[in-house]
C-alpha cells in the first residue's frame, strides 16, 4: 500500500539554507497581511425541596438552612449525594523563498493576537441563556449496572502502519484500540475523508495522529494542518504528537509546530521559516499566518478539524472556510465533532467528499459520570462551595464560572479561604494559563476555576469532580464541561448549583 521508507527521529531541526521550489511571492518582496488586532473573540429552579431517606436528617450537600437529601425516589428532585531541514518546495529551503528568509512586514505583530478566539474567554450575557431543564443535570449511576465490554476488531499490531510506528505505539502502552480508534484508523490509512463522532475522552486524538504520522513516514513531502478551537487543545494535540514521535527509531525527523493566539507570533513565525510536517493551531491565528504567506497552505493535502462543533459555536466558521478554500482540491479531510447539528452537516457537505461516517457515541454524557444538582440560594453559593471543597473526596476539581471577572474573583476568594486554587480565562496570558494548568496536573493546586471555553480543551487525568458554579449557556456546553471528569474508564461526579 505504501512504499517502505526509513523512519525518523525527533531531533532538533537545523536552520534552512537555500530556498528551492515554490516561494511565497517574489524573492525579497515584502509581504503584507491584515493589520492585527490586540483582542479578538475567544474567545433554574429556586425552590428548595425536602427529602428523606428514612430519617429527617439534613442533606450533606444542601445548605444548612434548607433541605435534606433522599435517594429513595429516582424521579424526585435531589440535592447532591456522593454515591537539516527542508523547505516546502522540492528541496532545501525556508518559507520565505529567499536565503535566510527574513520576516515579512507585520511579522512580529499580534496576529489575531493577545487573546484570540482560541483561548479562554467569558460567556455570552446571561440574558441570552437558553432555558435548560434542571432534570438534565441529574443522572444517578446504578451500581448494579453491568457495563458492555467492547471487543475491538483489530489490535494495534494489525494496522498497516510502519514497523517503527507500531513499536512507538506499543511503547506508550497501547495494545487494544478504543472503539473510535478501531473503526476509524483503517479508513484514514486508506486516504478516505472521515467524519468521527465520539464521546469525549475516548482516544480520538490518537485515532487521527497515528495514521497521519504513518502518512508522513511514507512521504516526507506530506504536510498536515490540524485546527482546534482552543489554544489548550491545540497544545495538547501537539504534545501527544511529540510523544509518539520521540519514541520512533528512524533517521528522518518529523517536524511540527503550534500556532495559536495569545502566544508570541514572532516565535511562531520563526518556526514557520522552517519546514513543518504538522502545523497545529487555532483558526484565527492560522488564517492570519496564511494571509501573511507564512504557511504555504496550497502544499497541505490533509486537514483535521477537531471539535468542529465548538469552532462553529465560537464563530470560526468563516476562518475555517477560508483555510479549506486555500487548500488543494484533492485533499483528505478528517472532521471530528461531538454533536451533529444542521450547521455541522452543512460544513461536512462543504468540506468533505464522500466521507465515511463513524459514530461510537452511546449517549450524550458518559455513564461514568454521576450527575446531580446542589440547590442553594445565591447568597449562600460560596459558603456551600467551600463546604464541598473541604471534604477529602474533592481532591482535584474544576469549577466552571460564566465570566472572566467572576472566575478570577472566585479563585481569589477561594485562595483567601486557604484553598489551593487558581484560574484560567481570557484575561490571562498564555504563559500564565499554561503554568496554572501545569500546577493543576502536578497536584500542586486542588481547584481550577475556569470559563466555559476550557470545557473543550482540557484533558487532565483523575479529575474527581466538575462543579458548575454558574449554569452553562446550553446543554451542549454542559455536556462538554462535565466531560472533563469520568474520562476513559474513570469515575467522576458533576454537580450543578441551581
Amino acid at each position: 500500500m505504501f512504499k517502505k521508507s526509513a523512519g525518523f527521529s525527533s531531533g532538533a531541526p537545523k536552520k534552512f539554507g537555500k530556498s528551492f521550489g515554490k516561494p511565497f511571492g517574489k524573492p525579497g518582496a515584502k509581504s503584507f497581511g491584515p493589520k492585527p488586532s490586540r483582542f479578538s473573540k475567544d474567545g433554574a429552579s429556586s425552590d428548595r425541596s425536602s427529602y428523606s431517606s428514612g430519617s429527617s436528617s439534613r442533606s450533606k450537600f444542601a445548605p444548612r438552612s434548607t433541605s435534606s437529601y433522599s435517594s429513595s425516589s429516582p424521579t424526585s428532585d435531589r440535592s447532591y449525594s456522593s454515591g537539516s531541514r527542508s523547505g516546502y518546495g522540492a528541496s532545501r529551503g525556508g518559507f520565505g523563498g529567499s536565503r535566510g528568509g527574513g520576516f515579512s512586514r507585520g511579522g512580529f505583530g499580534g496576529g489575531r493576537g493577545g487573546f484570540s478566539r482560541g483561548g479562554f474567554g467569558g460567556s455570552k450575557a446571561g440574558k441570552f441563556r437558553k432555558h435548560i431543564d434542571v432534570s438534565k443535570f441529574i443522572n444517578k449511576t446504578t451500581v448494579t449496572e453491568k457495563s458492555e465490554v467492547f471487543i475491538p476488531e483489530h489490535k494495534f499490531t494489525d494496522f498497516k502502519v510502519d514497523k517503527n510506528l507500531k513499536e512507538a505505539v506499543l511503547a506508550r502502552g497501547f495494545d487494544l484500540p478504543t472503539p473510535i480508534q478501531d473503526k476509524i484508523i483503517p479508513y484514514i490509512l486508506q486516504g478516505r475523508d472521515v467524519v468521527g463522532m465520539a464521546n469525549t475522552g475516548t482516544g480520538k486524538t490518537a485515532a487521527f495522529l497515528i495514521p497521519l504520522i504513518n502518512k508522513v513516514i511514507h512521504n516526507d513531502r506530506e504536510y498536515i494542518i490540524i485546527i482546534a478551537p482552543t489554544r489548550e487543545l491545540a497544545t495538547q494535540i501537539h504534545d501527544e504528537l511529540r510523544m509518539f514521535v520521540k519514541d520512533l527509531k528512524s533517521e528522518k525527523p518529523i517536524f511540527s509546530t503550534v500556532c495559536v493566539g495569545g502566544a508570541s507570533i514572532g516565535a511562531q513565525i520563526k518556526q514557520l521559516k522552517r519546514r513543518q510536517h504538522f502545523v497545529i493551531g487555532t483558526p484565527g491565528r492560522l488564517k492570519d499566518l496564511i494571509k501573511r504567506k507564512l504557511i504555504p497552505i496550497e502544499l497541505f493535502k490533509t486537514i483535521v478539524l477537531d471539535e468542529a462543533d465548538r469552532m462553529l459555536d465560537m464563530g470560526f466558521v468563516h476562518d475555517m472556510k477560508f483555510i479549506v478554500d486555500q487548500m488543494p482540491v484533492e485533499r483528505q479531510g478528517l472532521f471530528f465533532s461531538a454533536t451533529l447539528s444542521k450547521e455541522i452537516e452543512k460544513l461536512i457537505k462543504d468540506f468533505l467528499k464522500d466521507p465515511v461516517n463513524i459514530s461510537v457515541k452511546t449517549r450524550e454524557t458518559s455513564k461514568n459520570i454521576e450527575q446531580d444538582v446542589v440547590r442553594v440560594p445565591k447568597e449562600m453559593k460560596f459558603e456551600k462551595l467551600c463546604e464541598l471543597l473541604s471534604t477529602p473526596e474533592f481532591s482535584k476539581v474544576i469549577v466552571f464560572g460564566e465570566t472572566k471577572h467572576g472566575v478570577e474573583k472566585l479563585a481569589k476568594n477561594l485562595e483567601a479561604k486557604g484553598f489551593k486554587a487558581d484560574s484560567i480565562h481570557g484575561n490571562k496570558t498564555q504563559g500564565a494559563r499554561q503554568r496554572t494548568l501545569d500546577m493543576f496536573k502536578a497536584h500542586k493546586i486542588q481547584i481550577l476555576v475556569a470559563t466555559d471555553v476550557a470545557a473543550r480543551g482540557l484533558d487532565i487525568r483523575d479529575i474527581t469532580h466538575v462543579i458548575n458554579y454558574d449554569i452553562p449557556q446550553t446543554h451542549d456546553d454542559y455536556v462538554h464541561r462535565i466531560g472533563r471528569t469520568g474520562r476513559g474508564d474513570k469515575k467522576g461526579i458533576a454537580l450543578t448549583f441551581v
